[in-house]
C-alpha cells in the first residue's frame, strides 16, 4: 500500500468519523501533494503523480511550517492557535517514518561520510544528498549539516 493510499483510506475514514479537525489536517495534506502533482505535468514529469519519496518530503514540509508557526503563535500569546498548529503536526507525523534518535543520526552521518568518500567540507553537499535519498522525513535535516560539518572537519 503506497502512501497515497494510505493517505486516502485515513482520510474517507475521517469523514465517516466526522472528526472535522483531522479531515482538515488529511485535507490539506491531500491538497498539498495534487499540487505537487500538478507541478510535475507542468514540467513534463511522470503523470502518475508524485511518488512516496516526494511525499514524505511534502509532509516534511508541512511539519517545519507548522512548528515555526506555532513557535510565533506562543510568542504573540495566541495559545490556541498555537496548538491547533501542534494538533496538526500530530495527524501530518502520523505518516512520517519514525525520527531517528541522536546516536542513530549520527550513525547515519558517519555512514553517509563513509559512503560518498567525503574527505572535506566541500564534500558536504554529496553526504547531505546522500542522507536525504535515505533518510527523508527521518530526520530534520537542519540539524544534520552541523553534524555533518563536524564529522567532515575531524
Amino acid at each position: 500500500m503506497t502512501l497515497r493510499d494510505d493517505l486516502n483510506a485515513n482520510l474517507k475514514q475521517a469523514m465517516r468519523d466526522r472528526a472535522a479537525d483531522r479531515l482538515s489536517t488529511l485535507r490539506l495534506i491531500s491538497a498539498a501533494i495534487k499540487d505537487r502533482d500538478i507541478a510535475a505535468r507542468g514540467e513534463g514529469e511522470d503523470t502518475s503523480g508524485v511518488n512516496d519519496a516526494e511525499i514524505l518530503a511534502i509532509l516534511a514540509k508541512m511539519v517545519k511550517q507548522r512548528q515555526e508557526s506555532a513557535r510565533t503563535y506562543e510568542e504573540g500569546g495566541r495559545l490556541d492557535l498555537a496548538e491547533r498548529e501542534m494538533n496538526e503536526i500530530t495527524v501530518i507525523e502520523e505518516f512520517l517514518p519514525k525520527q531517528l534518535s541522536d546516536d542513530e543520526v549520527v550513525a547515519a552521518v558517519e555512514a553517509a561520510v563513509a559512503e560518498v568518500g567525503a574527505e572535506s567540507i566541500r564534500d558536504m553537499g554529496k553526504v547531505m544528498g546522500a542522507l536525504k535519498a535515505k533518510y527523508t522525513g527521518q530526520m530534520d535535516f537542519g540539524k544534520v549539516g552541523p553534524k555533518v560539518k563536524d564529522q567532515l572537519s575531524k
